[in-house]
């Protein structure tokens, strides 16, 4: 389990649009990494179109913003063009970042056991460590809160 502190585990995943992102590409900047469970969901929707809508914001407080799931990059794609998203997209179909990260986790829903996404998100500094960690995120709020935490580093 990863904490506060530690060093970010590195990744090189593909990108929606065909390219290979790799975490030491954001050595200038901070970067807030949220992990989620399916493309074009309600509440994964909700939180991608919130980061995407304080991009900007983020961009002037110094940090990028990515998003991860373990769908592909086509879905990645689709998600992008239909809900007009301006994060990256990182798939991760073999779920080690996921797995590296501690997001993929068993689940229950109707007393059923599944392996899935606990909807995370990490706060990681220029240092490559990690500055902040939201567990079993609840989606209202969250990208504001995850905002002022990148404004106070």
């Amino acid at each position: 389990m990863l904490n506060e502190g530690d060093k970010a585990p590195g990744f090189a995943l593909p990108c929606d649009g065909g390219s290979t992102v790799k975490l030491s590409q954001f050595k200038s900047r901070s970067l807030v990494l949220f992990f989620y469970p399916k493309d074009d969901t309600s509440g994964c929707t909700k939180e991608a179109t919130g980061f995407s809508e304080m991009v900007g914001a983020f961009h002037e407080a110094g940090a990028e913003v990515v998003g991860i799931s373990p769908d592909s990059v086509k879905s990645h794609d689709k998600f992008r063009d239909k809900h007009g998203l301006k994060v990256i997209l990182l798939a991760d179909e073999e779920k080690a970042v996921l797995e590296a990260y501690g997001v993929w986790v068993e689940k229950k829903m109707y007393g059923r056991s599944y392996m899935g996404v606990e909807r995370s998100t990490f706060l990681i500094g220029k240092n490559g460590k990690i500055v902040r960690i939201w567990r079993k995120v609840k989606v209202p709020g969250h990208v504001d809160e995850v905002l002022e935490a990148v404004k106070d580093i």
